[in-house]
C-alpha cells in the first residue's frame, strides 16, 4: 500500500517505518533462520525474490507493511531512512493483509495481521506488545484511507463484481491473526488486547485463529474521533486511545526522508 510510503509512527518504545528497499539485506538474512520460517509458515527466498516481494508489497492494495524498530529519541524533525532504521535498529516487521467477500449488504473486509519480532535476544522484551499496539492505533486511525486505497485495487481487478454488487463502499469488519498453537507466548499477546480464539480447534495446519470485531476497536475510540480534528488526534492519542495502557506512549506520527535525498547533512 502506498498509504503509509512517507510515513513512520514512533513511540518511546518502538519505530515503525515503511518497508524499503534497504530492509531487503535484513530481512532476507532474518528468513535464513529455520524457527522463523516454521513460526510465520514462510518458505525461504532468493535475494532477488525478497526484492520483488518488498515492491510488491509496497504497491498491492491490499498489503500494509511497516518494519520494526527500537524506539528513537529524537523529538523534532522527519525520520531519516537509512539512519533511525538502520540494520542494527531492525527489529521484525508487522503486516497487514485485506482480502472482501461479497454479501448481500455489500463487500465485507476482513484485515489479517502478522507480526514478527525476528531478533531472537529481543524477543520477550515488550517490542512485539508495543508494535501491536501502535499498529492497532494506526488502522483505527487510518481505517478510511486503508479502505480507500484498497476499493481503488480492488475497483481495478474486479470492477465486475462490485458492479454487480452495485457497492460503494468497503468495511472493515474483522482483524484476525493465525498462530501456530504451540506458541503460547504470540496466543497470550494477541489475547490481551482483545482478540479471541475463532475456533476451540487449530486448523489443518495447527494453527489456531484469532479475530477482533474492528467495531470492538472503533467503539473504543470514536470518541476520540468525533471529538478532535485529524492533527488533534495524532498529538492526543496517547491521552485517550482506549489501548494506552499497552504501551502507547508518545505517539506520534512523522514524515519520512531517504538519507540519500539530502546531501547537505551528516547522519553520523
Amino acid at each position: 500500500m502506498l498509504v503509509n510510503k512517507e510515513t513512520a509512527v514512533s513511540t518511546s518504545k518502538v519505530l515503525l517505518v515503511p518497508y524499503s528497499k534497504h530492509h531487503v539485506p535484513t530481512y532476507h538474512e532474518w528468513m535464513q533462520d529455520p524457527d522463523l520460517q516454521q513460526a510465520t509458515a514462510s518458505q525461504p527466498l532468493s535475494l532477488e525474490e525478497e526484492y520483488t516481494m518488498q515492491q510488491s508489497w509496497r504497491e498491492d492494495h491490499d498489503k500494509l507493511t511497516f518494519i520494526l524498530c527500537c524506539g528513537t529519541e529524537d523529538e523534532l524533525g522527519p525520520i531519516r531512512l537509512g539512519h533511525h532504521d538502520q540494520p542494527i535498529r531492525m527489529l521484525g516487521d508487522v503486516n497487514f493483509f485485506l482480502t472482501s467477500s461479497v454479501e448481500t449488504q455489500g463487500f465485507s473486509v476482513v484485515g489479517e495481521i502478522e507480526l514478527m519480532v525476528a531478533v531472537k535476544n529481543m524477543q520477550g522484551n515488550g517490542y512485539g506488545r508495543a508494535a501491536l499496539v501502535v499498529f492497532l492505533s494506526y488502522i483505527a486511525i487510518h481505517e478510511q484511507e486503508i479502505l480507500a486505497e484498497y476499493t481503488t485495487g480492488v475497483t481495478k481487478t474486479s470492477s465486475r463484481a462490485i458492479e454487480a454488487m452495485q457497492v460503494t463502499t468497503l468495511r472493515l469488519d474483522v482483524l484476525r491473526v493465525r498462530i501456530n498453537q504451540s506458541n503460547d507466548r504470540s496466543i497470550k499477546l494477541f489475547e490481551s488486547v482483545g482478540f479471541r480464539k475463532y475456533t476451540t480447534e487449530a486448523n489443518y495446519f495447527g494453527e489456531f485463529e484469532l479475530r477482533m470485531p474492528v467495531d470492538d476497536l472503533k467503539s473504543r475510540t470514536d470518541e476520540l474521533l468525533k471529538l478532535h480534528s485529524p492533527d488533534e488526534v495524532r498529538k492526543r492519542h496517547r491521552e485517550h486511545h482506549m489501548l494506552v495502557k499497552n504501551s502507547i506512549d508518545n505517539y506520534r506520527e512523522i514524515p519520512t526522508i531517504s538519507v540519500d535525498r539530502s546531501d547537505s547533512e551528516s547522519w553520523d
